[in-house]
């Protein structure tokens, strides 16, 4: 082949090549969210729900990313359930209609924070962003190579209209602002290159999200979500209390709280500010101190321990074991029963309701499991709810004679007023 030859066909390719290099390095992609209004809109003109259903299949399942499949498959989202939405929430979806489409707008700035995240992790693993509009059950979650991201929560913000919708997602949106979506979508991506695997623990889930948040602002030089600006502003009081729950499995008082707390989520500040600490306390080697941070392993107990220490947040050793009895001083329990029929080998049939006491008040939340006989041994039938000072609850039984009964309760649910969570109790007893 002549040199003039090579040189055309290299003219002539190379463009095709470079495109296709450019569309295999494509990070964020939002047309799921065009391909949802488009349906939207369509519905709005259709009356029969069968065609409604029918329509979101075909214009925004059908059509749908890889990473909506994805969402829908971890979340149970279907046509119908999206149909049912969309009349159920009209306010709602009128008001986030324009936050949702103002995400192409940060697409330039969500992939140059990438391409520095990169720089500072070398070792960063190729993933992919997914903005769809998902079914107000998640603002986002990551797969090994993904990040799916469901735009009606993860844009809503103070203004959006949420008076038709739970509590839960009141609060959310009252504490986010919409300029903070490209470092949230950083934290995100971060988790993509985490190691998989929870700990047990509040300290390893929080020292997991606070990474994620203080690699993105490192990237993105921004960090102003509500619980960041609330955690500067009271970082002592909450340094101490972290301390004394830390080692505990009770996440209550500081993740995932959006629903009762007027400042929710204060465990990703507290994560953020461990990480911070060992970052700087690490300057000599940076890039060294964010691969440690980048591949801690969340269910290695030690290694949590060990690069908490490092950090020397604290300032000082920690025993893990006082900190815990400290917590367990914290918590409430059942002070017994009404009646006392815990161990009773005589119970009567007659008995068709029980009040469990506890040491303080309790918050509204409650959770009874089936005891080591399963349900053919669970008595409750019901629950009438607490009692006024909420230090007793009532709960309805119903007895069959010469049965066996048990039941726990249980930590899941159950938590004092002020956040801590429920000593479990097993309650046990034979019917004559």
């Amino acid at each position: 082949m002549s040199k003039i030859k090579l040189i055309l066909l290299t003219v002539i390719f190379l463009p095709i090549i470079l495109r296709a290099q450019q569309k295999d390095f494509k990070i964020v992609y939002t047309s799921d969210i065009d391909h949802f209004w488009q349906a939207y809109d369509s519905v709005a003109n259709t009356a029969d729900s069968a065609a409604q259903v029918d329509i979101i299949q075909r214009l925004y399942v059908d059509r749908g990313t890889p990473g909506l499949k994805a969402f829908m498959a971890a979340r149970q989202y279907d046509a119908l359930l999206w149909m049912k939405l969309i009349h159920k929430y009209p306010g709602f979806w009128r008001s986030i209609r324009k936050n949702t489409l103002s995400v192409k707008d940060h697409v330039p700035d969500i992939t140059k924070s990438i391409d520095r995240f990169k720089k500072l992790y070398p070792e960063m693993r190729p993933a992919k962003m997914y903005f769809t509009v998902g079914g107000l059950r998640s603002g986002g979650t990551t797969t090994a190579d993904m990040v799916l991201i469901g735009a009606e929560i993860a844009t809503a913000d103070q203004l959006t209209d949420a008076s038709e919708l739970s509590d839960w997602l009141k609060n959310v949106f009252k504490n986010q602002r919409n300029t903070n979506i490209v470092s949230l979508n950083v934290h995100e991506y971060v988790h993509t290159q985490q190691k998989a695997g929870d700990g047990g623990s509040l300290l390893s889930q929080t020292i997991k999200e606070g990474a994620a948040d203080f690699i993105s602002e490192l990237v993105t030089h921004k960090n102003n979500n509500a619980y960041m600006i609330y955690g500067r502003a009271h970082e002592p009081e909450l340094k101490k209390r972290f301390l004394i729950e830390m080692f505990s499995t009770a996440m209550g008082n500081w993740l995932y709280n959006g629903s009762d707390n007027p400042h929710p989520d204060l465990g990703y500040f507290m994560g953020y500010s461990i990480c911070k600490a060992y970052y700087n306390r690490h300057q000599a080697n940076r890039r060294k101190a964010i691969k440690t941070i980048m591949e801690l392993d969340y269910t290695n107990e030690k290694q949590l321990t060990d690069f908490l220490e490092a950090s020397r947040y604290y300032g000082q050793p920690i025993n893990k074991e006082e900190q815990l009895k400290a917590f367990e001083k914290l918590q409430p329990y059942v002070t017994g029963l009404s009646p006392d029929i815990n161990g009773n080998k005589n119970v009567d049939t007659s008995l068709s309701e029980l009040t469990i006491n506890f040491s303080e008040p309790m918050a509204k939340g409650y959770s009874f499991s089936y005891g080591d006989g399963g349900k053919e041994h669970f008595p409750i039938t019901g629950v009438a709810g607490f009692t006024d000072d909420r230090r007793s609850i009532k709960v309805k039984l119903k007895l069959e004679p010469g049965k066996s009964y048990n039941f726990e309760i249980t930590d899941m649910s159950f938590a004092s007023l002020t956040g801590y969570p429920l000593k479990p109790y097993t309650v046990s007893f034979d019917v004559k």
